[in-house]
Order: structure tokens, then sequence, then C-alpha cells
């Protein structure tokens, strides 16, 4: 997802972030904003289709109800209905959706029949292995499975796009050999077998994963940066995805 341009500045940040661009274009005519929403909506589609699956709708239904939800939101229309909560696209997504859901079953169905959108190209069928794999119902009931698969869709988003940077770099190996890294406390990295396999000295090691660890924390910083609208909020939103992991 393209955040800011490789900045961490709070004040520059902020000009390119998909939500603020969709905002912004509320009531305008931004070309821009047709292409982030759409961006948007294909990156956080599943959290949705997992919110409506632990509503206990079939799979099929809940394709249904996602396809046809992600649909009215690229109509753009609905966009004006958001309230304060539009400052985070996780809250507004949310709210939305469970709005639509109380409102728009016949709607969905007749969409269904052909009278809405083209739909977005969603893989459900990966979608629904990846459901099944959930927590049952009664330890994750749907709210929290909606925060549980945003916060790791920002999470493997980000390692997608640290991958992709290491790889255009030709250090892919490098990245998979010291990704493990990220989640290890400083005194539990093992810097003696990873120098081995990568054929560095381990002052070298230490340094490639220090900078690893600090590109890490500036992609993720900006992936949940494109998900507000106010750069006051991005501290918050950061410490609540850190938080929804930790419970991961």
């Amino acid at each position: 997802m393209a955040g800011a341009k490789g900045t961490t500045e709070r004040g520059s940040l902020f000009v390119t972030t998909r939500w603020s661009v969709v905002l912004a274009a509320q009531d305008k005519a931004r070309p821009e904003s047709a292409s982030a929403l759409d961006a948007l909506c294909r990156a956080y589609w599943y959290p949705l289709y997992a919110f409506v699956r632990r509503q206990g709708r079939s799979p099929e239904d809940a394709e249904d109800l996602t396809q046809s939800f992600l649909a009215k939101l690229l109509e753009k229309d609905y966009l004006r209905a958001a309230a304060p909560e539009k400052g985070r696209l996780r809250t507004f997504l949310l709210v939305a959706l469970k709005r639509f859901l109380a409102n728009e079953w016949d709607r969905a169905r007749r969409l269904k029949r052909g009278g809405g959108l083209a739909p977005l190209p969603l893989d459900t069928a990966v979608a629904e292995r990846r459901y099944q794999a959930e927590p049952p119902a009664d330890l994750l009931p749907a709210d929290r499975v909606f925060e549980r698969r945003w916060a790791m869709t920002l999470l493997e988003e980000t390692l997608d796009r640290l991958r992709a940077e290491y790889a255009s770099a030709g250090k892919e190996t490098e990245f998979e050999s010291l990704k493990e890294c990220l989640t290890a406390a400083r005194g539990e990295i093992p810097y003696g077998p990873l120098a081995t396999g990568l054929g560095l000295s381990e002052g070298a090691t230490r340094v490639a994963v220090h900078r690893l660890r600090k590109r890490f924390r500036e992609t993720f910083r900006a992936a949940v940066a494109d998900t507000v609208s106010d750069p006051a909020e991005v501290d918050d939103e950061l410490r609540y995805v850190a938080a929804v992991l930790s419970r991961a």
C-alpha cells in the first residue's frame, strides 16, 4: 500500500495518505479519490469478510454482502454519511458495515442477481480457508475477529513491502534469514548462527538486524498512517494495533 513517500516526518507523512485523499474528495471530483478508495478496499476487505462470517452468514452470503458493501463504498456517495468515526478507516468501515448489514440484505441479494457494480476480484476461497483457521466464536466474537484481522493485515502488508524492498536490492535471502528478529527480544537474537548462515561477520549481522528493525518500524508506521486522516491519531492507532497483535 502506498503511504508516505519515504518520509517519517509528521507534517509530510499525510500528503499521500490514501484515506485522507478519499475523505478530502467526499464532495469533490478528485480522480485520485476513486483509485485510493479502490486500493484501500482491495487491501482491507478480508477483515470485513471475517466479521460478516462471524455474524453467522454462510460463505456465499458473506461474499455477496462484502462485495455489495464495497460496491456501495466505491460509489462514493456512501462516504458522505461518514460521521466523526471517519478519521480512522478501521472504525469507519466497521460502523458502516454494521449499518449496511442491518439495512441492506435485500439489496445485496438484488446485486447478486446482476443489479450492481462490477465486483472487486476478491479471493474468497483463500479467505474462507483463513476464516476456518480463526479461533471459535466463543473465544473471539465478531468485533474482535475484525480487530485481529485488521491488525494482522497491517502487519502482513508491512512485511510484504519490506520483502519487496529487500528483493529489489538483491537482499531477499537476507530478509528471509533475519525477519524472525523483528519479533525477538534483543537478548534472544542468535547473531552467531545468523552470521554463519549469511556469510557475514557477527558485527555486520548486528548492523543488518538493526537496519531491518528500524525499517520495519518506519514501514509499519507508514502503513498505519495510511488508514487515518489526522496526524494526531497515528500514535494512538499504533498503540491500538500493537495491543491487538500482542493478543493474537
